[in-house]
């Protein structure tokens, strides 16, 4: 079958595509337990990069098939979107919690193929009003902010909502759904155009990074890091609090702002993916409302090396999509 995979890994001076190659690779068997789902849109995330450079991917996998995301048809002509996160079979409860866990292209082979096995227990059914383009972009970057802002965030209508970095597929989530919650949202970017698109999104009020804001919110959602967390901290309410899932800017901080944290009161927030259950609840929040995620491009999986690109460059917003 076609696929996408990585071969070897890019030294941190190369080109972050170097080990990427688009070729034949053996069709997959399902063990007992796990089904075959046939791809038709698998969309693109920042792992899948960091995968290139042997980020949460281990020399002895390789290759390996890369991508998370995936929606398609199962054994029975179901269509379907796939979850993600793989946990242990003895696992119970909150998959995101289980030491064992891993993102399928990590220890298993991902969704840029034109087939990929999954635990039976990892598809959610994919509801007629969405496309299949839309529905791939669901099982990483939309349930990721689904569960910061209404889980670890515990957001409920009438908040206010900071959003940095508008323009990433996290980011264009957080706010699309925060506004679908009822939730006030304001957001950044330190690019115009990316700040534009972030009021189109739904944003009520968009901003320089770093500027001050009119008022102090309930929540901010973190993904950036190091270049806005001192403006994230300063943000919130007392009592307010940070939910971080990603740092793109570099994990390190000169400042942690920890005695606005202690005596302000806040909360800092980890968050990480989403259940099965989550990606249910968000499948058919979309399915109800109507809201649906923001495609950057869509290619076809034979021109796969162009999206790698495109995201490796930052000349992203929303979400790239390949198809088959």
């Amino acid at each position: 079958m076609f696929a996408v995979y990585a071969d070897s890994f890019a030294n941190s001076s190369d080109d972050p595509l170097t080990g990427l190659v688009l070729g034949e690779r053996p069709d997959p068997v399902a063990p007992d337990g796990w089904t075959t789902v046939t791809v038709k849109a698998a969309s693109l995330n920042h792992h899948d990069l960091w995968s290139l450079r042997g980020v949460g991917l281990k020399a002895e996998a390789l290759p390996m098939i890369l991508g998370c995301d995936a929606a398609g048809y199962d054994e029975d002509g179901n269509e379907v979107v796939v979850h993600a996160v793989v946990s242990d079979p003895d696992w119970t409860g909150d998959e995101t919690f289980d030491p064992r866990r891993s993102l399928l292209s990590e220890r298993h082979q991902g969704t840029f193929a034109d087939k990929v096995i999954v635990p039976r227990r990892n598809v959610v059914p994919k509801p007629a009003s969405m496309s299949f383009e839309e529905a791939a972009c669901l099982p990483t970057a939309w349930l990721t902010a689904y569960r910061m802002l209404f889980t670890q965030g515990a957001l409920k209508a009438g908040d206010t909502v900071l959003v940095q970095g508008a323009g990433g597929g996290v980011a264009t989530a957080l706010i699309a759904l925060a506004r679908a919650g009822g939730l006030r949202v304001l957001a950044t970017s330190r690019d115009e155009a990316k700040r534009a698109k972030a009021l189109e999104l739904g944003a009520h009020e968009v901003f320089e990074s770093g500027a001050r804001l009119p008022v102090k919110v309930d929540a901010v959602m973190e993904t950036v890091g190091r270049a806005t967390w001192s403006h994230s901290i300063r943000a919130l309410r007392p009592g307010g609090r940070i939910v971080i899932s990603g740092t793109t800017s570099g994990p390190d901080l000169d400042d942690a702002e920890l005695t606005r944290i202690f005596f302000l009161q806040l909360s800092v927030i980890g968050s990480t993916m989403g259940t099965r259950g989550e990606l249910a609840g968000l499948v058919n929040l979309l399915d109800s409302t109507g809201v649906r995620p923001v495609i950057d491009r869509v290619l076809p999986m034979t021109e796969a090396r162009d999206g790698f690109a495109a995201m490796a460059a930052g000349d992203v917003f929303g979400k790239i999509v390949f198809t088959r």
